[in-house]
């Protein structure tokens, strides 16, 4: 039961879009991620998500408005609804969501990351 540097675990997240599992509260998985770019649109109908940017900016898009986070911001995407998120440069952040949450909701696709990966 050692502290865990968020930042050192990004860095060693080895690609885009692929969250790894860096810890785990009763059945919520703490994964940290690097993106850049857009994501697809898709929504998780049985779960909410949670987005806390460690390094750099991100956008949390929904159909009709965008919420901008910087360092230390955090939002809570509701079950159920469709978004997408976005980074204009290279942004690292810490996704919090149920173990087995598919990344890409049902949309699939080439950015769908394998599940329970640690790092």
């Amino acid at each position: 039961m050692d502290a865990i540097n968020l930042l050192e675990k990004a860095g060693l997240v080895d690609a885009l879009w692929s969250p790894r599992v860096v810890g785990e509260l009763n059945d919520v998985q703490v994964k940290v991620a690097r993106i850049h770019g857009d994501f697809v649109w898709h929504d998780h109908e049985d779960t909410d998500e949670l987005f806390l940017v460690i390094q750099g900016s991100m956008r949390v898009e929904y159909r009709d408005r965008a919420v901008t986070l910087n360092e230390g911001e955090m939002h809570i995407v509701p079950k159920g609804i469709e978004h997408r998120t976005a980074a204009d440069e290279e942004c690292w952040c810490v996704i919090m969501e149920p173990r087995g949450v598919v990344n890409t909701g049902e949309a699939g696709g080439e950015l769908t990351a394998a599940n329970d990966v640690w790092v």
